[in-house]
């Protein structure tokens, strides 16, 4: 970001030879928004941005379950409310039965794994949107 801090003058005259209204450059270190008020060119503020989805993933090889053998009902569902540990489906290691719960609270906002299917460890299973 410091290397972009010190370009900045540089991408405004740039910017004012254009008809582009805001440039917004992102690094690792920060983001860079530069776009017009009247003739000028100057540094914008960040804006809150709306939190990134969080994506669930397996904690180890097995077959991911949507819902306990025994049960019909699926643990979550896309649109539910979950809190921060609790069981988001299950993974089957031979007979053993392992929860993957979720790392905070949120939102269920997606399946990426189908029931039954086996998984590897680290595979996307859910997304979830956090609160």
């Amino acid at each position: 970001m410091q290397d972009i801090a010190l370009r900045t003058p540089q991408l405004a005259a740039w910017l004012a030879g254009t008809d582009i209204g805001l440039l917004e450059l992102r690094t690792p270190e920060g983001t860079l928004r530069l776009g017009r008020q009247g003739d000028e060119i100057i540094e914008l503020p960040d804006e809150e941005a709306e939190p990134e989805l969080r994506v669930i993933h397996a904690p180890s090889v097995g077959v991911f379950l949507h819902s306990h053998p025994m049960a019909t009902v699926p643990l979550v569902r896309i649109g539910e409310r979950v809190e921060a540990g609790q069981a988001v489906g299950l993974l089957k290691i031979g007979p053993l039965l392992l929860p993957v719960t979720a790392p905070q609270a949120g939102i269920v906002d997606g399946v990426h794994a189908a029931d039954g299917l086996a998984v590897g460890y680290g595979t996307p299973l859910l997304d979830l949107h956090p609160l």
